[in-house]
């Protein structure tokens, strides 16, 4: 057991959790007006929730560090249906909150089955192109079962309606498909049926999807100068975050000192954290944070390229693809660069079910590196 925790990746680890300590520093700041203000509940109510919801994270995840990604098969199908009947069941008892219906209210923890569905996709495509892999199967169509699986898991999201969460799935389960090497080999034949299907489901919503996007969502894709529309929803959150960047310029207010947390930003300890950070902090912090991600992200990606069998190497592709595309869609929404979805930041945000979703797949991870640093030692004791 101590052999497999000293081939983990130490500084991948050591970030993340530098990230989530800092996180929860933050989550008290920005969230010390908004409990009083909004919510009526003690000024520590969030950081508390959030600290419980990391200790329990990494208890989970120093058991799964220990588990061999061989073993996921059974629990993974079982994992991935599961989360298709949260997602059916939460359209019917979900609880309704910011116009839609994404939670599940279970006293002192929202559970949230999108958060789920994310992290199901990607340990069900490594244990199913494995399989195929290991068969050799040359059928392309067996290929885009788990596209299916991520179409049924969007479109439920969709439904609550949850866009950012259901862009998120269908481009983690795309980008993700593009690294199977069987796909990279017929990547002109997969192109070719994907621009088929992306037609029929064009002319699908064009004759049928009249009613699937409310004016509050199509209003979100006015994007572009929204302190020109202060007044408007779509305008409003992001020209005070760009407020709240510009107050703090290069060193910041001070901690605890931003004047946009007094619900100018109404979601400031979640989707909408870094511009507090950056607030209080100053850009050179925000830009420390941006280079961190960085790093984390390389060394997913290394860790996906080290990987010799598909099963570990789309555990860690498809987990990078996650946390960057979570960076990407939020800090470029906040910056009005593309439209305002709502997403969590990694290991900053609060919020329970992405918090535990996105610490696990960090030891999933970390599992892979196990694996890849055994599976090293062998070839290397087998050649001499």
């Amino acid at each position: 057991m101590n052999k497999d925790i000293k081939k983990i990746d130490k500084l991948l680890l050591f970030l993340v959790t530098l990230l989530c300590i800092f996180g929860l520093v933050m989550i008290y700041s920005a969230s010390s007006a908004s409990t009083i203000l909004r919510y009526q509940v003690s000024s520590n109510h969030f950081f508390i929730r959030q600290l419980l919801v990391l200790i329990l994270s990494y208890c989970a995840g120093m058991f799964i560090l220990f588990i061999p990604t061989k073993r996921y098969k059974f629990l993974v199908y079982i994992y991935s249906i599961g989360v298709i009947l949260l997602l059916v069941l939460v359209l019917v008892k979900g609880k309704i909150a910011g116009n839609a219906q994404s939670w599940f209210d279970l006293g002192p923890f929202n559970l949230q089955p999108t958060e789920f569905a994310k992290t199901a996709l990607i340990l069900f495509m490594s244990v199913y192109y494995n399989n195929l892999s290991k068969r050799n199967t040359k059928n392309l169509t067996l290929y885009f079962v788990p596209l299916f699986l991520a179409v049924a898991y969007t479109v439920l999201t969709l439904m609550q309606p949850d866009w950012g969460g259901g862009a998120i799935i269908i481009a983690i389960a795309f980008l993700t498909f593009l690294s199977v090497p069987m796909i990279k080999k017929n990547i002109l034949k997969i192109l070719k049926i994907l621009a088929i299907g992306v037609v029929i489901i064009a002319v699908v919503l064009l004759y049928k999807g009249g009613n699937i996007m409310s004016s509050n969502k199509l209003s979100r894709l006015n994007f572009r100068n929204p302190c020109e529309r202060y007044q408007e929803q779509s305008g409003y959150q992001v020209c005070n975050a760009l407020i709240a960047i510009s107050n703090g310029g290069l060193f910041g207010v001070g901690l605890g000192q931003s004047s946009q947390k007094y619900l100018y930003l109404p979601e400031s300890h979640t989707d909408m954290i870094f511009p507090i950070i950056c607030e209080e902090l100053g850009s050179i912090v925000g830009t420390l944070i941006i280079i961190v991600y960085g790093i984390i992200l390389f060394k997913l990606f290394k860790i996906a390229k080290q990987s010799d069998n598909l099963r570990t190497s789309i555990l860690a592709y498809g987990t990078f693809w996650y946390f960057a595309l979570h960076i990407f869609i939020n800090i470029f929404g906040f910056l009005a660069l593309i439209p305002l979805t709502g997403v969590p930041l990694p290991f900053l945000s609060y919020g329970g079910s992405y918090t535990i979703n996105a610490v696990l797949m960090i030891f999933v991870v970390e599992r892979v590196t196990i694996e890849n640093q055994k599976n090293k030692l062998n070839r290397q004791l087998m050649s001499i």
